[in-house]
């Protein structure tokens, strides 16, 4: 179990590295300690089934927790919210990567 999991369920989100990019994130409702089927314990994560697009943002592969303050995580995409978020997903992957956005 994380070390900070009242914190987590409080307003913490998983955050979707995709094609090495931060893409989207799920808000996480609960953790529940678990064990894999080789009973080795774990915890278990129970996630908001909206998933919200963010801001892409590149990052170098990772495993394990990390923990984003507020303030470092990528803003929400709001839906209608300028031309940004109406492009195709691959094309604002593209420019992202470009520094273009």
């Amino acid at each position: 179990m994380p070390k900070r999991a009242a914190d987590i369920i409080e307003s913490g989100s998983i955050y979707w590295v995709i094609a090495g990019m931060i893409q989207c994130r799920q808000r996480i409702l609960d953790l529940t300690p678990d064990q894999r089927p080789d009973g080795t314990p774990c915890a278990a994560l129970i996630l908001d089934p909206v998933i919200v697009p963010v801001e892409p943002r590149p990052v170098r592969p990772f495993q394990g927790w990390r923990y984003l303050k507020p303030d470092a995580a990528p803003a929400d995409l709001r839906q209608g919210a300028g031309a940004e978020a109406e492009l195709p997903t691959a094309l604002r992957l593209a420019l992202a990567e470009l520094c273009l956005l």
